[in-house]
């Protein structure tokens, strides 16, 4: 993202980092070099935790930031911010990384808590931009960016499953199940993947598939973990938008009981692509479908602690070879 400049820049930045508009929520963000890098966004806490306020400013750390941004928007209820946010500051700043800014969004007005000047930052606040005439979103859509939603129901709404697709469901269910008793399940894990390159090769150039017949090959083959894996693993710089597009799209479409691993795989690509808010209401999609399904267990894990979004290109380029030589040998 371009440079912030001032606290409207920052303002309007926020929604593009996370998402959607928050509400009730507490964002940090990382600063390098004055680039803007990872927005972390926690629901705004009742009362203090120091461990929350510790692992905030310790994805500072592991961010390598060298700047950070606060902008807390504080709930109605809740009268006076400092309480969360002095701790907040004294963590980051033992951690010798300066505070840039640090803003109070509250009744739709926002206030510099650091800056003393009342003529700068008024008591009562000032009232905040409007996001879409900003240079930042303008800046953000030439680069092809979607506005953010308008809240996280909107976002939420987005990734809804379509209604069910009853020829869809009974070719899924004609696709011979793989029987692990029965020596060597590669032949069908290779036919797995080879339906899934098609597919995605489909998608790259038509936005979408109709072969249903298709479409139900990779969904059902998805359920073995070796299919899942070689997914995981074809996403490069070039192709993870429509990925992630295909992945959105399939994850919609796909019946009950098949929906944990596509869930998983759009979290995934989600969360390389920055957009943590998305990748948190997939891994939703994918507990509701199976709560104990491993890689979305994993991948909580994984958002929660902060992993950097290109540790993933590095999981894939230790994983992806080894994966591919048990398919085909290479």
């Amino acid at each position: 993202m371009t440079t912030l400049t001032s606290p409207h820049d920052l303002l309007a930045a926020v929604p593009f980092l996370v998402g959607y508009t928050p509400k009730d929520s507490l964002i940090v963000i990382a600063l390098r070099d004055d680039s803007v890098g990872m927005a972390m966004r926690v629901d705004y806490p009742e009362d203090i935790d120091i461990d929350q306020i510790d692992s905030l400013a310790s994805h500072l750390v592991r961010e390598e930031a060298d700047g950070a941004l606060i902008v807390a928007y504080v709930p109605e209820e809740v009268f006076d911010s400092e309480y969360l946010l002095r701790p907040l500051r004294e963590a980051i700043s033992l951690r010798n990384i300066a505070l840039r800014e640090c803003l109070e969004v509250r009744h739709n007005r926002w206030r510099s808590v650091i800056c003393e000047d009342n003529a700068c930052c008024p008591p009562e606040g000032t009232p905040m931009p409007d996001l879409e005439s900003s240079r930042i979103a303008a800046e953000q859509v030439a680069k092809g960016k979607p506005l953010p939603f308008k809240t996280i129901a909107n976002l939420t709404q987005s990734i809804a499953p379509e209604e069910s697709d009853a020829d869809l469901i009974k070719l899924i269910k004609k696709v011979n199940q793989i029987d692990y008793s029965k020596g060597d399940p590669t032949i069908q894990q290779r036919e797995g993947a080879l339906a899934l390159n098609d597919l995605a090769q489909i998608f790259a150039r038509d936005g979408i598939c109709s072969d249903k017949k298709l479409i139900a090959l990779v969904i059902a083959r998805l359920q073995d973990l070796q299919v899942r894996d070689y997914a995981m693993g074809i996403t490069d710089p070039e192709n993870i938008q429509m990925l992630w597009s295909m992945w959105r799209w399939l994850m919609r479409i796909a019946p009950k009981g098949y929906v944990a691993p596509i869930a998983s795989l759009f979290s995934a690509v989600s969360y390389e692509k920055g957009d943590g808010a998305m990748a948190q209401r997939a891994l939703d999609r994918a507990f509701a479908d199976d709560p104990r399904y491993p890689l979305a267990k994993l991948l909580r894990r994984v958002f929660a602690a902060g992993w950097p979004p290109e540790s993933f290109a590095n999981m894939r380029a230790d994983l992806h070879p080894k994966v591919c030589a048990a398919l085909f040998g290479v």
